[in-house]
């Protein structure tokens, strides 16, 4: 694993979202381009982060602007997950 340091930290949010087909695409409004798929939500996330550091990469190469969110102290990331579940009508919001 590599190790980030806080100054360089960047977070980017990305959409998951079912395909009719089966799996999920995963995809960053931030970086236009940027999107991956995967069978898992698991693997869409990881295929998602790889494609967004090569993006990176080739946009620091060129010296385009990168967006995203910097971070100064330690990151917290919340992630709504939508659940499907036969106890999800003993739930009311």
């Amino acid at each position: 694993m590599k190790k980030i340091l806080k100054s360089n930290y960047k977070i980017f949010p990305i959409v998951i979202e079912p395909v009719e087909e089966g799996g999920y695409f995963a995809y960053t409004e931030i970086l236009q381009g940027a999107h991956a798929e995967g069978t898992t939500i698991g693997e869409a996330v990881d295929n998602i982060q790889d494609v967004i550091e090569k993006h990176l990469a080739v946009r620091e190469k060129y010296g385009d602007n990168i967006g995203g969110l910097e971070v100064l102290n330690e990151p917290k990331i919340t992630i709504p997950l939508p659940m499907v579940s036969k106890w999800a009508s003993d739930f009311r919001l």
